[in-house]
């Protein structure tokens, strides 16, 4: 195809960012900082290997994944507790935040309420920035490995993919069928995944993590949660995310309770004030 005259101007306009994001509400890290500091360790779960599990967090308390045995990455998804519909919403918090999440940003969640669900406190892989191919952690872009896909590239019939141990996580965790549980699972914050997008294509890619044992990512829950996290059956993704062949290992969720008192004048935040007219 023929490039236009002006081919270059039109690639030299500069970018503007869609969405500015210094009037986001700004969380307390100090008080987060200062609560973490005395709380009490009042669950934990592990997740098996090319498993999933679910666990909960009430809100104001904090909770970690973290790697214990070997180089793992988890697909992590994120609910009210009291309200399935009201779940995380990762193109959102990836127009808010950027590709990957660290310390202060946010797990923002769906329409029509729209807001934090958790806050970033912690993270063991905060010095690895981005890399030299455009690579860095915690990612909010891809969506979870799942069978669907599987079958449409490679005519496979994989059940240990992530989209499927979630859904038998939460099933399990909620009573619901299956397929009750299927329309819950949602896209998804890669945990310790190390991601980019090439820059000849454009295409999505992993490489291995560079998680080990004793890195954690934590959180500070800003309404009651249900959680599920999956070891992904790539464990850190080297290579391959649906594979019964890559090495893979458990992750541990802790959750911890601060003194009531170390949160004084702390709220949950209250649902998205639009008032859902859309012009009607």
């Amino acid at each position: 195809m023929t490039q236009p005259v002006d081919a270059d101007a039109r690639r030299a306009v500069r970018p503007v960012i869609c969405y500015p994001n210094d009037t986001l509400p700004r969380p307390d890290m100090a008080l987060y900082g200062a609560a973490r500091a005395g709380a009490r360790k009042v669950s934990e779960v592990i997740v098996p290997a090319r498993e999933a599990a679910c666990f909960r967090a009430d809100a104001g308390q904090f909770f970690r994944i973290s790697s214990v045995e070997g180089p793992q990455v988890g697909d992590l998804n994120l609910w009210n507790a009291r309200d399935l519909s009201e779940r995380f919403y990762s193109g959102k918090s990836r127009a808010l935040h950027g590709t990957h999440l660290s310390v202060g940003e946010r797990m923002w969640s769906s329409f029509p309420y729209l807001r934090p669900m958790a806050t970033i406190t912690g993270d063991s892989l905060g010095w690895y920035g981005i890399d030299e191919f455009g690579g860095s952690v915690h990612d909010v872009i891809g969506t979870r490995c799942d069978p669907y896909t599987g079958n449409l590239l490679a005519g496979t019939q994989y059940h240990h993919c992530c989209h499927s141990n979630l859904t038998r996580a939460l099933a399990d965790e909620t009573g619901l069928s299956l397929a009750e549980a299927e329309r819950h699972v949602h896209d998804v914050l890669n945990v310790f995944m190390c991601t980019g997008f090439t820059r000849d294509t454009g295409q999505y890619f992993m490489k291995a993590s560079p998680v080990r044992p004793g890195d954690y990512l934590e959180f500070f829950a800003e309404i009651d949660l249900l959680g599920a996290l999956s070891a992904c059956p790539g464990g850190d993704c080297s290579s391959e995310h649906s594979s019964d062949s890559a090495a893979c290992f458990p992750m541990l969720i802790e959750v911890f309770a601060p003194d009531p008192a170390a949160l004084s004048g702390w709220q949950s935040p209250p649902v998205n004030g639009y008032d859902q007219s859309h012009g009607r």
